[in-house]
């Protein structure tokens, strides 16, 4: 997909290949034609190179940047649910952290250039011909076109069949599945016309570059060698490379090179457990084929419209099933950490950690789509980490992927940044703020979660119970805010209404419970939250402010109408999706606020937040404004990256997108939105709009 501005008009071109395709058989490779995106990106590759704003596949602007980073949307994302990484246009493996993705990093070049990659393609070009991923899955496919030939590379993260068969997992504490992750990065190569050089590189650096890797063949002849660290350094996990390639060892990389001619097939793998990687194309192409039926069936149980939007829509329940960690049933908020949300800024954080908030905004995204049975093992991870030795703890605002409650936040100063920008951070000081929108949104989903059973879980009403006392003790205290602001702690609005929603439906959910007493209680103190808010909340125009008795406008109030805390047809609800669409966006983009008047603690600016702009679409379709909302839809979508991906942010005079990737809290937005407007036209012939998150 690509797009063009012209005096402020938008057109989307769809590419010739989407998620809606046939999926062929490993055999049976297609030679996709040049994607638009492509044409319009020469030279976006991860060398030193020229790079334009039009490599975002956003907005192609005037500006040009010479940079040795591809574009942050330039970069595929590849899960199994228990790793993850980043690979670019040019074939790089540039980010992974093994074993878990809150691991630290065995390829960092997205964070500087010397910080580990691995690498296969064409030699001496850095430019596919398209790149895409297979319909209804996570597995990339690229094809090359060279002066003499054509190659189309596959790369996954393998899914199989439930492994621990003899012995139970160390690490999984959710009911098993049909499939699970096999612990191996499978690259496969095929020669479909002509004649290829093809060239590998692979140069771990462990420990976020701070531990050098040592190779030594483990195989008979050149077919595997593997990389380990000495313990002295630090920590590194051990990566077996194992291919039907001839390999080399170059210090601190394994290479391999070869000429290929039509018909020629190799691959790698890359392992770093227990369970053996291929051993022959055959067995490489069967864990291929394997890895896209466990996503197929996957996707499948999911309810997609027939829209031409549909492709965005899998795209994005994708991302956020891969942004999950099965062992727990934790959701990530991002796959990376620090990159920045200003260029070459100071607002760099790791976001690879399970935000309460991030997780339970998913699962909206989730239910809207069917695809609710990650609810069951998120929720089990919440009623584990609110318990320490059999008692009762606070809810906190963040976790580690296996429910650490400790996330101490430093900086890697031997780091470049990406793009320079510094400090480059691990961990997250937010593990200890206090925000007050925590217990509203994981009630919400709870409640969504639960309605339809018309019964709340026995085991699961204690840990309900407690987040609504929680909200009872501390909304009228002041806290950071859901944007997690640095300064001083304030009466931020969003954050009493989240404990509105939290007294509310928990009162929903104890009628569902038969406690009805508390029910009573509950919904009495909600309605006292309800008028303090719109005592002290709403400035004098009507329009809900940032916080108590202020004036400054604030993102987070589009979700007023959102969570049901006002009927849409309401005046104030109106007045404030109206002054934020008009008063608080950047070329028709939202902001979360403006930064000369909030007090975050930070310096410089940053991009509009493409969750905000996409809370506005649905917010618009609330009020009525059905042809604003699906106008800004249409930009929105037209700014998702070649293969339908969203950072945290989006510059709007270059396009390019800003934050961590891919972001799950833009995703689950933009499923909401998306739905949103699709049923709102759908209403003109039913007669009754349903919107796409309705928690009444």
């Amino acid at each position: 997909m690509w797009t063009e501005r012209n005096a402020g008009l938008i057109m989307i071109h769809m590419a010739p290949l989407d998620d809606q395709t046939v999926l062929p058989a490993d055999d049976d490779v297609i030679v996709s034609p040049p994607l638009a995106a492509d044409i319009a990106n020469p030279s976006a590759n991860g060398s030193d190179a020229t790079l334009d704003s039009s490599q975002t596949g956003s907005f192609a602007g005037n500006t040009t940047r010479h940079s040795a980073f591809p574009p942050i949307d330039d970069y595929a994302f590849l899960s199994d649910c228990e790793t993850n990484c980043l690979i670019a246009r040019n074939g790089s493996v540039e980010w992974m952290c093994v074993p878990r993705p809150d691991s630290p990093s065995v390829f960092g070049a997205v964070l500087d250039r010397s910080a580990g990659h691995f690498r296969i393609g064409p030699y001496g070009q850095n430019v596919p011909a398209a790149r895409r991923y297979l319909p209804g899955g996570m597995i990339v496919e690229t094809t090359w076109q060279t002066e003499t030939g054509w190659l189309v590379v596959r790369d996954a993260l393998v899914l199989g069949s439930w492994h621990n068969n003899e012995e139970r997992s160390k690490t999984h504490r959710r009911t098993p599945w049909d499939w699970d992750a096999e612990h191996i990065l499978l690259r496969t190569v095929k020669c479909v016309s002509g004649v290829v050089e093809l060239e590998m590189s692979c140069e771990p650096a462990f420990d976020y570059h701070r531990a050098p890797a040592t190779w030594e063949y483990t195989g008979k002849v050149y077919e595997q060698a593997t990389a380990t660290c000495d313990p002295a350094d630090g920590y590194g996990p051990t990566l077996r490379l194992t291919t039907d390639l001839r390999l080399g060892l170059e210090g601190r990389e394994a290479r391999a090179r070869t000429r290929m001619t039509e018909g020629d097939k190799v691959y790698v793998a890359l392992s770093w457990s227990e369970l053996p990687p291929p051993r022959t194309w055959d067995e490489a192409a069967a864990k291929m084929w394997q890895t896209a039926e466990c996503w197929r069936q996957w996707i499948t149980i999911g309810k997609f419209p027939d829209h031409p939007w549909r492709g965005y829509l899998q795209r994005s329940a994708l991302t956020l099933k891969g942004l999950t960690y099965a062992p727990t049933g934790a959701l990530m908020a991002a796959a990376t950490t620090s990159l920045p949300e200003t260029p070459g800024g100071e607002r760099n954080w790791d976001y690879r950690y399970a935000w309460v908030r991030d997780s339970t905004f998913a699962l909206w995204g989730l239910y809207t789509l069917g695809l609710d049975r990650e609810a069951n093992d998120f929720f089990a991870f919440m009623s584990d980490v609110s318990r320490r030795d059999g008692k009762p703890v606070p809810l906190q605002v963040l976790y580690g992927l296996g429910g650490e409650l400790t996330l101490e936040e430093s900086e890697l100063d031997h780091l470049s940044g990406y793009d320079g920008a510094r400090p480059v951070r691990i961990g997250n000081g937010a593990y200890n703020q206090a925000q007050h929108d925590i217990w509203g949104t994981m009630l919400d989903s709870v409640y969504l979660h639960v309605r339809s059973r018309e019964q709340v879980p026995e085991s699961l009403w204690p840990l309900l119970k407690r987040q609504v006392e929680e909200a009872v003790k501390h909304w009228r205290k002041p806290d950071r805010g859901i944007w997690e602001v640095r300064g001083e702690p304030q009466h931020f609005t969003s954050s009493k209404v989240m404990c509105w929603v939290a007294l509310d439906r928990g009162a929903k959910l104890a009628v569902l419970h038969g406690a009805t007493s508390y029910a009573q209680t509950w919904q009495g103190i909600a309605d006292e939250i309800k008028e303090d808010i719109l005592a002290h909340g709403v400035d004098a125009r009507g329009v809900f402010t940032q916080t108590y008795n202020g004036d400054t406008l604030d993102a987070s109030l589009l979700l007023v109408p959102l969570l049901r805390f006002l009927p849409a047809d309401d005046h104030r609800v109106r007045a404030t999706v109206l002054a934020i669409a008009d008063e608080l966006t950047e070329d028709g983009l939202v902001l979360r606020y403006r930064v000369e008047t909030t007090d975050d603690g930070l310096s410089g600016e940053e991009g509009t937040f493409t969750i905000c702009s996409f809370w506005l679409v649905s917010a618009l379709v609330e009020i009525g404004e059905l042809q604003r909302a699906r106008h800004l839809c249409e930009r929105l979508l037209g700014f998702a990256s070649p293969l339908k991906l969203y950072a945290e942010e989006i510059d709007t005079r270059s396009g390019r997108h800003l934050g961590n990737f891919p972001q799950a809290f833009t995703h689950l937005a933009q499923i909401n939105a998306v739905m949103h407007v699709i049923r709102a036209e759908e209403s003109a012939r039913t007669g009754q709009f349903q919107p796409a998150h309705n928690p009444s």
